[in-house]
């Protein structure tokens, strides 16, 4: 199953092996038991210390265990865990064997202090950006802890234990068989979910930091820019956001980013949060931003109060907000969300194979997902509320040669249907007639563009009718001090790459704002 140059990399990998480990299979006689033991056999040919045994222990088949030689520590994977998840199989390996992880080594300790019984299961899909950091945190979390056990199961593989559970969306995570979560969620998420008191012991830690120079809201790239610009000027930056990456994590191809011929959004994210990390910018995670106080004085401290009840107080601000999708605003939208309405056709499209789905959006966004989902699902319509579709013309050209999609324009989404436990159909109304109709589905892809998140905003910096901040060419906004960037902005063109300029553009302009304050208002915040 592994081409030589696959093997060759695994291979380097595993020579970080510390201790043997011990591949435990339980297979049965179908196709994907038998791609299952090729796999584990190729693994085992090349360590020493890798070793390959079938024990059918499993209720799950196929599937397989990780285990540290002659010790309690495991992890078991039920299914074949290629694709995105080939990152979290070779991790396992290594951490089961002994290989440290680079995560913050304070996370480490709170993970193995955790006390208690947890028995976790995810569900995943092959093409899901998301379902490997869920994964990989919680197959740490195993390895650190003897009282955490985790299996991730593919979904697709298990179609039945899939809808007896009622699993509409992925990652899906059960902790002791009760759904726990669903969607991205990093090992800091999750413990925080787990330890009571870790919102207060992060809340008394931001409470003990001393002002920043330049304070950052937000994570994704213009944030990331941002701060790495800011750093190297030489002064104190820090950066606070609810998950690192932003609208990135939710991102699969990106084929657009100068000198880059491909990448995906979660990869990018990840070489960005090194590269912050390497100019010594102070990176709080987990930290939702709900006020921001202007500074009294000319060139006083901002402040920027959390959700925790913390605050940070800085000299400067930059806004990098982002913005997320926006959603039908419909009845039955909220209620079965990740129950049939989904907003990410990658991650969740393999849940709905041979199902009937319907994509709301007519853009290039919404006529991709239709295209992508026409080659899993039984059929596919597409609801677009213009006259006509919006997308490129050979994404148009693309879709209307598929024989299961359907097409409908000036097509007006009024009502997502279902029986109280998940989604069995949509309502629109016809708005060059007024007729009113219903289409029988159990998905629906919500393609329709995003919302700045800038809510909390409201009152204090200058927002244009869109929800935008609106800044002038050098990144100000009308608050002295502070500064925005990214897709939050009223800057045209939703796009990384300028996400990313305009986050270099509002650090420079934050530094030159500050070297031009008056030397007795500067002498006055640092002390």
């Amino acid at each position: 199953m592994l081409d030589a140059n696959l093997k060759a990399q695994l291979s380097a990998y595993l020579e970080k092996l510390v201790h043997p480990i011990e591949l435990l299979a339980s297979l049965d006689d179908s196709p994907a038991s038998a791609e299952l033991a090729e796999l584990l056999t190729e693994i085992a040919t090349l360590s020493p210390k890798v070793s390959y045994a079938r024990t059918d222990d499993d209720a799950r088949l196929p599937s397989f265990l990780i285990r540290r030689t002659g010790t309690t520590v495991e992890v078991r994977f039920a299914g074949i865990p290629m694709g995105h998840e080939f990152t979290s199989l070779v991790l396992a390996l290594l951490q089961v064997g002994g290989h440290p992880s680079r995560e913050a080594q304070d996370l480490l300790d709170q993970v193995a202090g955790l006390e208690g019984s947890y028995e976790f299961e995810t569900y995943f899909s092959l093409s899901c950006q998301n379902c490997p950091d869920v994964v990989q945190a919680l197959n740490l979390a195993a390895v650190l802890n003897p009282g955490i056990r985790h299996t991730a199961i593919d979904g697709a593989l298990f179609q039945a234990e899939v809808a007896d559970r009622k699993v509409m969306a992925v990652p899906t995570v059960f902790l002791n068989g009760e759904v726990f979560g669903q969607g991205r969620m990093d090992l800091a998420q999750i413990v925080a979910k787990l330890d009571t008191g870790a919102t207060a012991k992060a809340a008394a830690k931001i409470a003990e930091k001393a002002p920043f120079d330049v304070l950052i809201v937000g994570g994704g790239p213009a944030g990331s820019a941002a701060a790495v610009y800011a750093a190297r000027k030489g002064i104190r930056t820090g950066v606070a956001a609810e998950r690192f990456g932003g609208q990135l994590m939710d991102t699969m191809g990106i084929e657009n980013l100068i000198s880059v011929s491909y990448t995906e959004g979660p990869k990018l994210a990840s070489s960005l949060e090194a590269t912050v990390k390497e100019n010594d910018v102070d990176i709080m995670a987990l930290q939702k931003a709900v006020e921001l106080v202007p500074a009294t004085t000319p060139g006083g401290l901002i402040e920027v109060r959390l959700e925790n009840g913390a605050s940070l107080k800085s000299r400067t601000v930059i806004l990098s907000t982002g913005a997320r999708w926006r959603q039908i605003g419909v009845p039955g939208e909220e209620e079965y969300r990740n129950k049939g309405v989904a907003y990410c056709p990658h991650c969740d499209g393999p849940l709905f194979k041979g199902k009937r789905t319907a994509v709301i959006g007519g853009g290039n966004s919404g006529v991709e997902a239709a295209i992508d989902l026409a080659g899993i699902v039984a059929h596919v319509t597409l609801i677009e509320f213009d006259q006509s579709l919006r997308a490129d013309a050979v994404l148009q050209n693309k879709l209307r040669s598929l024989p299961n999609v359907t097409i409908l324009t000036s097509a007006q989404t009024t009502e997502v249907l279902g029986d109280g436990e998940k989604v069995t159909g949509l309502a629109y109304k016809n708005r060059s007639d007024g007729s009113e109709h219903t289409v029988e589905l159990e998905g629906i892809f919500v393609q329709i563009g995003l919302v700045p998140n800038t809510e909390w905003l409201k009152g204090t910096v200058e927002l244009s009718k869109y929800g935008e901040i609106v800044v002038n060419a050098r990144g100000e906004t009308n608050l002295p001090g502070v500064f925005a960037a990214g897709d939050c902005t009223t800057v045209p063109y939703k796009q990384i790459v300028i996400a990313m300029g305009e986050g270099s553009k509002a650090a420079l302009t934050a530094f030159d704002y500050m070297i031009r304050l008056p030397q007795a208002e500067t002498q006055a915040i640092a002390a």
